[in-house]
C-alpha cells in the first residue's frame, strides 16, 4: 500500500479547503516545493496534489508550482484538478506528473473517460468524488447527475485500474474514514481503491490496511498531517512499514 501526504493548491498556496468549501480555507504555506521536502525526507514515495484554480476552470495557474514539486525527485507526483482534455493530459505529463487524476470530465464525458484511458493507460488515476452517494464535480460544487457507484462499476470496461475515492462529507474534517464504504467501492471497481476524506489517526490508516490489498491501494492524508494528528514517519510505518 501506498501512504499519500496530500498537497492542495490555490493560487499558488497550500492550502486545505473544509468540505471542498472555498470560503473555509487554511492556509499552511506558501512554498510547496518546499513543504515536499520533508515528506521525501521521512521516506514517502509519492504526493498526492490537488490544482484546486484548476478543479474550478482556472487551468495553468499552479503549473510552475507543478513542475517545481517533479522537479524535487525522489517522489512520484500525482495531480487532479482541472483536467478536462487530452491536450491539459500531456501538458501535465511534460511537467513530470507521474499519475493524473480525472475528475469532472470523467463522470461527464464517458466517451472522452475511455479515450483518454486507451491513450494514456497506467498515467490516469479515475478521480470520483462522492457526497451522500452521489457523484460531485467542478470542484464539488454542482451534482454530476449520477450514483457513484454506478460511475465506479463502468470503470474496469473503460480500462482504469486506478481510482481515488473521496467521502466530501468526512474530506478535511478528522471524523475517520468509512471502511465499509470502501470496501463497497472496491468491489464495485474490481480493483483496489486510494481513500480520500477523513483520516484522523494512526487507527483510521490501520483501519484502512485492515481491509487488505485487494481492496486499498493506498490513503491520502492531509488535514490530520499538517495539523500534527500523527507524523508522517509513524503513518509510512502503519501503511507501508
Amino acid at each position: 500500500m501506498r501512504l499519500f501526504p496530500a498537497v492542495d493548491i490555490l493560487d499558488r498556496q497550500v492550502v486545505r479547503l473544509l468540505q471542498g468549501d472555498y470560503d473555509k480555507t487554511t492556509v499552511y504555506g506558501d512554498d510547496p516545493a518546499a513543504m515536499i521536502e520533508p515528506f521525501k525526507a521521512a521516506g514517502a514515495s509519492w504526493v498526492h496534489v490537488v490544482d484546486l484554480n484548476g478543479a474550478r476552470g482556472e487551468t495553468g495557474v499552479n503549473d510552475e508550482v507543478i513542475k517545481r514539486l517533479c522537479a524535487v525527485g525522489g517522489i512520484g507526483v500525482e495531480v487532479g484538478g482541472g483536467v478536462r482534455s487530452l491536450e491539459r493530459i500531456e501538458e501535465l505529463a511534460d511537467l513530470g506528473v507521474r499519475r493524473i487524476v480525472l475528475g469532472t470530465k470523467l463522470a461527464r464525458d464517458h466517451a472522452f473517460a475511455q479515450q483518454a484511458a486507451e491513450r494514456f493507460g497506467d498515467l490516469l488515476v479515475a478521480g470520483i468524488d462522492a457526497r451522500e452517494g452521489r457523484v460531485a464535480v467542478q470542484g464539488w460544487q454542482e451534482d454530476g447527475g449520477m450514483d457513484a457507484l454506478d460511475l465506479v462499476a463502468r470503470l474496469k470496461d473503460w480500462g482504469y485500474r486506478h481510482l481515488v475515492y473521496t467521502d466530501i462529507a468526512r474530506d478535511g474534517m478528522q471524523t475517520g474514514i468509512d471502511p465499509d464504504l470502501y470496501a463497497r467501492v472496491a468491489q464495485a471497481a474490481g480493483f483496489p481503491v486510494v481513500v480520500s476524506g477523513g483520516v484522523s489517526s494512526l487507527d483510521d490508516l490501520r483501519a484502512a490496511c485492515a481491509l487488505g490489498p485487494e481492496v486499498i491501494e493506498g490513503i491520502i492524508t492531509g488535514r490530520a498531517l499538517y495539523e500534527g494528528s500523527f507524523s508522517l514517519e509513524d503513518a509510512l510505518a502503519v501503511v507501508e512499514g
